[in-house]
């Protein structure tokens, strides 16, 4: 489960990164090391999914781990990890 403040956590040390690269998503996975995180530009996530939540540059999406496979989801509660979605301008 990811609750909203820990997403707006989430959210605000990405964004003091600036740039999301693969030091900031280490960073990310040392500070909540139980939770999985990927980066990807918000091109590649679906249309009909709206992001968990949404900054400047980026919107995040969260990952759900119930089933066999990995997917994204939109409840919190199912949620164990995070997409970070790069916004090209």
């Amino acid at each position: 489960m990811i609750v909203p403040e820990t997403l707006s956590r989430i959210a605000s040390a990405a964004a003091a990164f600036g740039e999301l690269n693969d030091d900031a998503l280490a960073s990310l996975k040392q500070t909540w090391p139980d939770l999985r995180f990927t980066l990807c530009s918000d091109e590649d996530m679906p249309a009909r999914l709206p992001p968990a939540l949404r900054r400047e540059g980026f919107n995040l999406y969260l990952i759900n781990g119930s089933e066999h496979c990995l997917s994204l989801t939109d409840d919190p509660a199912q949620a164990i990890g995070v997409v970070l979605a790069y916004v090209d301008e």
